[in-house]
């Protein structure tokens, strides 16, 4: 049975850092493609970025520069180490894992979705930023 658990998710001052983990078990994160979404209040659900199984990575606009993700293969964990956050970062973050080695990101108006969906889904951690 495969299970995704996030945690790290706080209340921050703007400008701040925090670092997300999800614990993945029942599959191998490394060979998988695994993904950050969040979901502020009153908005539809957004990617963040996606990692596909060789490492490559495809950041929403809104925080390249600012994220990264990575995978811990030997703890079998993905991340998200997050600066200079903003307000506007405040949202509850999922982490997701898919069946397939490759996410199939792709862009439209500055966002990162994924053209199939993810399989797998963790319940979520929040984080707020405060100005």
């Amino acid at each position: 049975q495969v299970q995704l658990v996030e945690s790290g998710g706080c209340s921050v001052q703007s400008g701040g850092s925090l670092r997300l983990s999800c614990a993945a078990s029942g599959f191998t994160a490394s060979r998988n493609c695994m993904a950050w979404f969040r979901q502020a209040p009153g908005k539809v659900r957004e990617g963040v970025v996606g990692i596909d199984s060789d490492g490559s990575t495809s950041y929403a606009d809104a925080v390249k520069g600012r994220f990264t993700i990575s995978k811990d293969n030997t703890k079998n964990t993905l991340y998200l180490q997050m600066n200079s956050l903003e307000p506007e970062d405040t949202a509850m973050y999922d982490c997701a894992a898919a069946a397939r080695a490759v996410c199939e990101a792709y862009y439209e108006d500055g966002g990162v979705d994924f053209f199939d969906d993810m399989d797998y889904w963790g319940k979520g951690t929040l984080v707020t930023i405060s100005s």
